[in-house]
């Protein structure tokens, strides 16, 4: 009888880590996760401790093989799926970090972006790497890092520092020092990887002053990455395969195997992509990106970015104390037929897809002395689903492509009030995967290709297929006026 095969997934994110492990039928079997500190030094300026987090997943793969008991033979490979434009720089003898890393949601490098720009730059930038000259990306992180931290430009020319998104950084702490590797989505989104030529662009890299020997080798993300070495891991000799940026690997997790097809995904910001398989330009705000490397093809995906939606969600919770979870944001805003008017732009980070608007700042409008907190937890979700599509009109538009489905997966998908709204404000049926980790699922979905578990992706198209469908009910009239509304309140947050 043929043994049991299983799949071990890290899921390393903005707000935390969580552990899968999943079986060769793709049931998951066990999941635990743990949350890191976010460090906010200055206004608008988001950090993590790369240390904390490695410690994290060694506690959390700890946890999973003595909570399941699965034998080490009965492991395959490990996956993982991480937030993407997060960068670490660290020591290749010691291993440290020189500084804490830097979060994609972090805004201290929005004057060096402009700068950028007014030198007449980001046409340039956006040919190359088809995304833009926004602090959103690696690049101009690392240059801060560069620039600011005693003694890092020196060393880093002298060949004694290493650089990477978080990918890299487990990878490299994984495998004990031995692998300095990312894959090609998260190479996509650092401002520095050239993605007609698929390589790090000199150009580039020279305009970023950044030594290139600090840079990982890019590979596929179902190639074998290397094995694990770290020895205080409870397993040894684990392959690495399956490695993907969070929203790629949940475009892939929701099966979206056919150019054509798009997915949401609602994490603390929100990333809405289609798969094009070959390249299409991303404009006005939309941004090109590689979905993933398989089996020495590469297939390309139009992306918007929205900086604040499960944030949003969390300021409601632990900033103003609103609420206690998700569920009861569901319950207030469902307790209330209309949002009265009252909308809230999150702009609490700048402004995403379509706007671009780094600079902007959060507002509540339309309030009126009988504004409670149903509006404005009813405004909050309202501001997802609008957000949504804002970037799923303009993608439509661009590519010339009509999207029938939009497949949506992240934590606020439990959200029932909000999965309605954000089909009525489409127009467009969604469907909601059941399996609420769909990153880690196409970060285990690519591991089982690399290993062999899977042979093509036919034999996944099959697994999983617990979905929700949510179907638009409202009539056009009340969708203008809502969206009108809207519209209305961005404009007035904008930066001109």
């Amino acid at each position: 009888m043929k043994k049991e095969k299983y799949i071990l997934s890290i899921d390393q994110s903005t707000s935390g880590t969580k552990v899968l492990l999943v079986t060769s039928k793709g049931q998951i079997v066990h999941k635990c996760s743990m949350s890191h500190t976010q460090y906010y030094p200055k206004k608008g300026w988001v950090e993590h401790d790369p240390v904390e987090i490695y410690e994290n997943v060694k506690t959390l793969l700890k946890e999973m093989v003595q909570t399941t008991a699965v034998p080490e033979y009965e492991l395959a490979v490990l996956a993982i799926t991480n937030q993407r434009e997060t960068i670490v720089v660290w020591d290749k003898e010691t291993g440290n970090p020189v500084y804490n890393a830097i979060v994609w949601q972090c805004r201290r490098t929005s004057d060096s972006c402009d700068e950028l720009k007014k030198q007449g730059y980001e046409t340039m930038i956006q040919s190359k790497t088809g995304l833009k000259a926004d602090p959103y990306f690696s690049a101009s992180k690392v240059k801060w890092i560069m620039d600011h931290v005693n003694g890092v430009k020196d060393r880093a020319k002298q060949g004694k520092l290493l650089l990477g998104t978080i990918d890299s950084w487990l990878i490299w702490k994984l495998t004990g020092g031995k692998v300095h590797a990312t894959d090609y989505s998260n190479a996509s989104r650092t401002l520095l990887f050239n993605i007609h030529t698929l390589q790090w662009d000199d150009e580039l890299i020279e305009l970023f002053d950044i030594p290139k020997e600090m840079l990982p080798r890019v590979r596929d993300s179902n190639a074998i990455y290397g094995v694990t070495e770290d020895q205080t891991l409870p397993f040894s000799k684990l392959p690495i395969s399956g490695v993907i940026g969070d929203s790629q690997g949940a475009l892939f997790g929701q099966k979206c195997f056919e150019p054509g097809m798009a997915k949401a995904t609602y994490g603390t910001g929100t990333s809405v992509l289609m798969q094009t398989g070959e390249m299409v330009e991303g404009t006005n705000g939309l941004v090109t990106s590689i979905a993933w490397g398989l089996s020495g093809k590469v297939s390309y995906a139009l992306e918007g970015i929205i900086n604040s939606t499960g944030d949003t969600i969390k300021w409601l919770k632990d900033q103003l104390e609103l609420i206690d979870d998700i569920g009861e944001a569901e319950l207030l805003a469902s307790s209330l037929s209309d949002n009265e008017g009252v909308y809230l732009v999150p702009a609490f980070v700048g402004l995403g897809a379509p706007y671009w608007q780094p600079y902007s700042r959060a507002a509540i409008m339309g309030m009126s002395r009988s504004t409670g907190k149903r509006h404005i937890v009813r405004a909050a979700l309202e501001s997802i689903a609008y957000q949504v599509k804002d970037v799923i009109q303009l993608m439509q538009s661009e590519s010339n492509i009509r999207i029938k489905i939009v497949r949506v997966d992240g934590g606020a998908t439990s959200n029932r009030f909000l999965m309605q709204y954000q089909a009525d404000m489409l127009d467009i049926d969604v469907i909601a995967s059941k399996i609420v980790e769909l990153s880690s699922m196409g970060s285990i979905y690519l591991a089982g290709l690399g290993v062999g578990i899977w042979k093509t992706t036919d034999e996944i198209y099959d697994l999983n297929q617990e979905n929700e469908l949510y179907q638009p009910l409202i009539t056009n009239d009340i969708r203008d006026k809502y969206y009108q509304g809207w519209m209305q309140s961005v404009n007035s947050v904008l930066v001109c």
